[in-house]
């Protein structure tokens, strides 16, 4: 679709190219050639063509989008690819709502994922990019949704916008260059040195960022946070403007649990493996909150270079999975093979931290049989590679644990 120019998609939006991208809403990818050989008998090659991507990428947004919008937006390859899920774009645009955004500028838009999470949440957005295509694109999506009054799309370079005016920007640096991720902040496009003097000018701002940046890359004006979906850390986003500077959060979604973080909190102490293992969600793991939630549950680390808490008392956490522990060992594979084949484990969830064992390797040597189910943790206990057996505490009561308010 990197070839597909702004004419070839603005056929798409005709009659014509709607009827075509209708009837290939349930179209099997797998049956591509086939399908377009019996398209081009009626249609013009290129819109055929243009129709065949635009419902495999549809397809391929349905994980972030949701099948509602997936299947009445645009996107690029890259556009799926780099976007914001809604969940995320929703919660952020919430948090620039709440802080009386009423106008803002959205840098590097690229096919309008924040655009649209903004616009719904009642904030007037000027949407830029310099991509022409990403540009047509994201003026169809803000049409097919009923927000085209919302957002106004300008193709420019990010860099030569006045954004003085407004009362908040947005910036997604784009993170990939033509050899895959980009990990040093300074090459992002735009890079991170500019966003953040973008994000200066105007009283509230956002960048979003890569979850693995570096903490001290974080200036000192910013609050960071780390956001979580399912359990999945998604980005990290800098926040200019809110009332704690220099604050850490990690933020769970869907639930919207929010952890934030206790300046200058030291590290509890590690000790014995307990009754409880919590394993903390991703997000609190990147914000560097593990002694957080170490406090919020009365927890020790099982070793000071690993990040699972252990207590003796079940506390539970919207921040951390919680298993009980039935066993704590040594690793040894044979012991262990011992172990569930005298339980009749024919399932077995394999975690590790700080464990060179590979689980996928340790599973066909493990060749597990029977009708139980079990959590087994490679990890290190007081500096030595050790293994824990156990289940998800929700498992035990039914699912009855209710989570401590965040």
């Amino acid at each position: 679709m990197g070839h597909v120019d702004v004419d070839a998609f603005d056929s798409l939006l005709g009659d014509e190219g709607q009827a075509l991208l209708s009837a290939l809403r349930d179209y099997d990818p797998a049956k591509e050639l086939a399908t377009a050989t019996r398209l081009r008998r009626d249609h013009p090659p290129a819109l055929v063509s243009a129709a065949l991507t635009q419902a495999t990428l549809r397809q391929r947004a349905v994980a972030k989008f949701g099948p509602e919008d997936a299947h009445r937006m645009y996107f690029t390859p890259n556009g799926v690819e780099q976007s914001t899920r809604t969940s995320v774009a929703a919660y952020r645009a919430s948090r620039f709502a709440e802080f009386g955004v009423r106008r803002m500028a959205d840098l590097c838009c690229g096919i309008g994922g924040d655009a649209i999470a903004l616009a719904r949440a009642g904030i007037s957005v000027l949407a830029v990019d310099r991509d022409p295509l990403t540009c047509a694109v994201t003026r169809a999506n803000a049409e097919a949704l009923g927000l085209a009054e919302l957002i106004e799309v300008r193709c420019a370079d990010v860099t030569e916008v006045d954004t003085r005016d407004f009362d908040a920007v947005f910036v997604d640096p784009a993170r990939r260059g033509g050899r895959g991720r980009v990990f040093d902040p300074e090459a992002y496009s735009p890079p991170l040195s500019w966003a953040i003097e973008a994000a200066r000018t105007t009283p509230r701002a956002a960048l979003k960022i890569a979850p693995g940046v570096p903490h001290e890359a974080v200036p000192e004006d910013a609050e960071a946070e780390w956001i979580s979906d399912h359990g999945h850390v998604k980005e990290a986003v800098l926040w200019f403007g809110t009332a704690r500077p220099g604050l850490r959060r990690a933020t769970l979604l869907p639930s919207g649990h929010s952890l934030i973080g206790t300046p200058h909190l030291p590290d509890p102490e590690p000790g014995a493996v307990g009754r409880w293992l919590y394993e903390p969600d991703g997000a609190v793991i990147r914000a560097h909150l593990v002694a957080d939630v170490a406090a919020r549950v009365g927890g020790r680390l099982i070793d000071p270079t690993i990040a699972y808490i252990t207590t003796d008392e079940l506390r539970p956490t919207p921040f951390a999975t919680a298993y009980e522990i039935t066993d704590v060992l040594p690793f040894n594979l044979k012991k262990l093979k011992a172990l569930l084949r005298e339980r009749e484990v024919g399932v077995a969830t394999i975690k590790k931290r700080g464990s060179a064992v590979e689980p996928e390797q340790l599973r066909k040597k493990l060749r597990l049989e029977g009708g139980n189910a079990c959590t087994i943790v490679l990890t290190r206990s007081a500096g030595s590679p050790t293994m824990l057996l156990g289940h998800p505490a929700q498992a035990l009561s039914g699912g009855s644990v209710t989570p401590a308010a965040g």
